[in-house]
């Protein structure tokens, strides 16, 4: 399993800093993959909680088995579909997403569907990439496997990465979702992806998007591509690991109204209290 963590630890701790997570605050993590934000969000909120979602079951369970080995109780994690899935009105103080909402194939009902979940006066705070054309690690990844050949545009779960990149656009879902008070702020931090070039060549080869770039060439050419892929990564070998350079949005945005108290205990939907 390719380690996002890692790759995104500097956007981890921008996140954090930014969600403010309160001691009796119930965070809903969009997108949570493994855990990691989800924890540190149940962490801050002894008195409360977190309620982690994603649709990867492989995800969900290494999610779970984390969260029981570090001993943090107050945790939830379920695969649930953020455009449809029934969350309890009003039932969180806080939203929040490290790179978990671009994806929607309908991001208007997902949106629609946090900001119904949400109390009044309670925020979303979510990262999400900006423009392709601003990403170094994406540009060098792509130009170094496809060598000579014209680079071809992003497609898949490459393309949707950015579906969110435009302002406008991202302003517009949330305010049309019932949210106010958008704001992005524009982040620009380092994405690490090895502790060596060997090491960032195997994380890299995990992921769609360089499978995808050489899954048409014949055996002697993807070895090139590899080759010429490893030279790129030994360039930017920083000696504390591979590092690029890479931009994002910190987008916040509040359900409005006044601020609801916060009730306790509580109940995840279809889940145990996770009040201690």
């Amino acid at each position: 399993m390719f380690d996002y963590d890692a790759e995104l630890s500097r956007y981890q701790d921008r996140l954090r800093a930014a969600a403010g997570v309160q001691p009796d605050d119930h965070v809903l993590d969009i997108g949570c993959g493994t855990g990691l934000t989800t924890r540190d969000a149940a962490r801050s909120a002894p008195s409360g909680g977190a309620l982690g979602v994603d649709l990867s079951v492989p995800m969900l369970e290494e999610a779970r088995r984390l969260a029981a080995d570090e001993g943090v109780a107050n945790v939830h994690f379920e695969q649930a579909d953020v455009q449809v899935h029934p969350f309890a009105a009003e039932g969180f103080s806080l939203a929040i997403s490290r790179f978990g909402t671009m994806f929607f194939d309908d991001p208007l009902a997902a949106f629609s569907n946090v900001a119904r979940s949400l109390r009044p006066g309670s925020r979303l705070v979510q990262l999400v990439w900006a423009a392709y054309e601003d990403q170094e690690w994406s540009g060098a990844v792509r130009r170094a496997l496809a060598g000579s050949d014209p680079l071809p545009e992003p497609a898949g779960l490459t393309r949707a990465a950015f579906s969110l990149a435009d302002p406008a656009v991202t302003t517009g879902l949330l305010e049309a979702a019932g949210l106010t008070s958008v704001e992005l702020t524009d982040v620009r931090e380092p994405v690490h992806y090895g502790a060596d070039a060997d090491a960032a060549l195997e994380a890299l080869s995990q992921l769609g998007m360089t499978r995808d770039l050489v899954a048409d060439k014949g055996e002697a050419e993807q070895a090139r591509a590899l080759d010429r892929l490893r030279d790129v990564l030994e360039a930017h070998d920083t000696g504390e690991g591979v590092w690029f350079d890479a931009r994002a949005w910190l987008v916040t945005a509040v359900r409005p109204g006044p601020v609801a108290r916060v009730q306790a205990p509580w109940t995840p939907p279809g889940g145990r209290p996770i009040l201690p």
